[in-house]
């Protein structure tokens, strides 16, 4: 039971998934999360012009004036790309309301909401079944007359199919004539186990054989996953799911676990271009302001990072450590993690990828070095390596070619932060000041005076910024800063450990402007 071709009593896997994303609607209700029109068309682009989803969800009608802005702007653009048909909107059964704002945007499909349990069409629409049924028919028929497409949501189908089977049936006996392109089956409150998923899946696909059926996780169990693989062993012809896992509670099926287990476990095909799943899920990160978990599976920092050393020794025999999740599939590398369980062949691979040779002596004495390092649980990283070698062996290795030399900086009751610098940059000494909305603000702003006006040269972007402190509230305790830099498409990502902040984050800023230094020098 775990190819296409491996066929169930009722339903199957169907040989070809359609994927449509829901990070711009249900997504975008993980709390705390609000994207601005222009992110949402930039999302959009990327889903469907590199990505390559079937479709995506991009808004609820009616919601506001920046979400109709918004709306429109992803469908002109997706009809310049001839994919209209692939921008979808949440609409509700409301007197046409929903539709004729859809319409207005210029999107050419709605999702339309009915309720797929008894209980909600009795307590929340105070309705009865045939009074509901009638109301989600006006709405289809005037959709189409409007050349809108239909796709129907049943919420809370989950809890339809536990409670009152017969009331889900009465829906659908009397809508699966209308002319509806998808029914779209929600585990709305996530309450589903996979076995329930499969017996539910297997039932409505005897009874409405020739149905296209979606189905929509949520993840309240951490079942989501598993109830969309479910949902696609009992005929599930469509997934839904959100980049990075987002959606209300606790969120939706990632995009990126359910694409590769439907291809490595399933055999299943999708249109989906894994090689852009890792840039996907970055630029969602970045504008939703949630970050992924460090072990999140295929998008996390740490899931292609070997820690054992005798992990990287096996991956030079072989490969015997790794399986068909290789990091480049994802656009990714693999890394060897450098740290008291490395080891030497850990730090081997980290030495040969940077072009350094070293004697084994000299090898197990920046294990040694970096062993240390490691049980005071300072994390250390490949940029860091040349300055552990150069601290360690004293020859042969990058000299720091960017200096400071002294720094002030302030802060005050009713003013902004401001910094005063001197730093030394290949023998020449230069100053600059400069405010900011922080210390650390104002003393990026002054390297950057002196970059610009002193050296002509454009000063790296500071795409992400992370702190880490250690738990127990000392005040003493080492901060870390972890500072990703973006330097003309390229990305560094460099760590500073103090007791200071703003010491910490000083010290990531000279490691990252030293390596591009010395690449510079090696260069000429």
């Amino acid at each position: 039971m775990g190819t296409a071709e491996q066929v169930g009593r009722y339903g199957g896997i169907h040989p070809f998934i359609e994927i449509m994303d829901s990070t711009l609607r249900d997504g975008e209700q993980t709390n705390g999360v609000s994207f601005l029109p222009h992110e949402k068309l930039m999302i959009a682009r990327m889903l469907l012009r590199d990505l390559n989803v079937d479709r995506i969800e991009v808004a609820s009608a009616r919601v506001s004036e920046g979400e109709k802005e918004a709306v429109t702007m992803i469908c002109r653009y997706a009809r310049q790309i001839d994919r209209l048909d692939a921008v979808e909107v949440l609409g509700f059964v409301d007197g046409g309301l929903s539709i004729d704002w859809i319409d207005s945007c210029g999107c050419k499909t709605i999702n339309l909401l009915a309720k797929g349990s008894l209980r909600h069409c009795r307590e929340q629409l105070h309705k009865t079944p045939e009074e509901h049924i009638e109301d989600v028919c006006q709405s289809v028929k005037y959709a189409r007359s409007k050349g809108i497409t239909v796709n129907l949501y049943l919420e809370d189908w989950s809890n339809g199919m536990k409670d009152s089977p017969l009331y889900v049936y009465q829906v659908m006996d009397a809508l699966c004539d209308m002319g509806i392109r998808r029914f779209m089956l929600p585990d709305t409150l996530g309450i589903m186990n996979p076995l329930q998923c499969i017996e539910f899946f297997r039932k409505m696909i005897k009874r409405y054989p020739d149905t296209h059926f979606d189905f929509h996780a949520h993840n309240d169990y951490d079942l989501a996953v598993s109830n969309s693989l479910a949902a696609v062993l009992s005929g599930a012809k469509g997934l839904h799911v959100t980049v990075n896992g987002l959606g209300e509670r606790c969120g939706n099926a990632p995009l990126s676990s359910v694409q590769v287990i439907l291809k490595d476990h399933f055999r299943a095909k999708t249109s989906i271009h894994e090689d852009k799943l890792n840039e996907i899920s970055r630029l969602v990160e970045s504008y939703s302001g949630i970050a992924v978990a460090p072990n999140q599976p295929i998008i996390g920092d740490n899931v292609f990072t070997q820690v054992a050393g005798v992990h990287a020794d096996g991956d030079k025999k072989n490969n015997l450590y790794c399986n068909d999740l290789i990091p480049e599939r994802f656009g990714r590398k693999r890394e060897y993690a450098l740290g008291k369980n490395s080891g030497r062949a850990n730090i081997a691979k980290n030495l040969e990828e940077l072009g350094l040779e070293l004697t084994p002596e000299q090898t197990r004495r920046v294990t040694q070095r970096i062993t240390e390092l490691g049980d005071k649980k300072e994390l250390v990283t490949q940029e860091d390596l040349p300055f552990i070698v150069s601290d360690v062996l004293k020859h042969d290795a990058p000299e720091d070619r960017v200096k400071l030399v002294s720094y002030v900086v302030s802060t005050a009751y009713g003013l902004k932060p401001g910094a005063n610098i001197k730093v030394e940059i290949n023998g020449h000494q230069y100053e600059a000041s400069s405010t900011g909305d922080g210390q650390y603000d104002a003393f990026v702003k002054s390297l950057r005076y002196i970059y610009r006006k002193y050296l002509d040269r454009t000063f790296p972007t500071l795409a992400n910024y992370q702190v880490t402190i250690p738990p127990g509230g000392r005040t003493d305790a080492l901060v870390q800063t972890v500072i990703t830099w973006n330097d003309n498409g390229r990305v560094l990502r460099t760590r500073g450990l103090d007791a200071d902040q703003t010491e910490a984050a000083i010290k990531a800023t000279f490691k990252m402007l030293n390596i591009i230094e010395n690449e510079i020098n090696n260069e000429v």
